[in-house]
């Protein structure tokens, strides 16, 4: 029976050199990491956050056209309807605010606003049901696109994130 416990004494210190020499390296490895690569885990945390990419979104009022931009890159130009004689589609770059997929409108008659994304108080880009209008000025202010081509911008919109999306409108 003595024999058998110093077997045992000697095998559960070999694990402890074991297990204590895995152990220090492993936290010297960390170590040397933090110390030699401070930005390491800020620079994991800053990829994350800047993964989505820009949209930009070019209204011109002359040409009745957009053009939709990722990360500075053009992906679409489509036709839209901007305000009709006695209206305004107000020039100027403006963040996206707020996104709404099934607005209705709380001035006109509870018309349909789908894959809203409203840039400037009341204005905002959105689908239009009235497709044969699109090219021309026809809008109350707002502009009007395609439904299916507002559900793309919508989308690209919601995945980037209000805060990087640009609507600029031009002459």
């Amino acid at each position: 029976m003595g024999m058998l416990r110093t077997f045992c004494a000697l095998l559960l210190n070999s694990f402890k050199r074991v297990f204590l020499i895995a152990a220090s390296r492993t936290i010297v490895s960390l170590s040397l990491v933090l110390i030699f690569e401070p930005s390491f885990l800020a620079a994991e945390q800053t990829n994350k956050s800047t993964r989505s990419p820009s949209i930009t979104v070019e209204v011109s009022l002359s040409g009745q056209t957009m053009k939709v931009y990722q990360s500075g890159v053009a992906t679409h130009e489509w036709l839209v309807s901007t305000a009709r004689q006695g209206k305004v589609t107000p020039n100027g770059a403006w963040t996206a605010k707020w996104l709404s997929k099934n607005h209705k409108s709380s001035r006109y008659n509870n018309a349909p606003m789908p894959y809203s994304i409203f840039y400037n108080g009341n204005f905002a880009v959105h689908g239009t049901y009235q497709v044969d209008r699109l090219g021309s000025p026809a809008s109350a202010g707002c502009i009007r696109l395609h439904p299916k081509n507002a559900a793309v911008l919508f989308a690209l919109v919601d995945a980037a994130g209000l805060k990087n999306t640009t609507i600029s409108v031009v002459n």
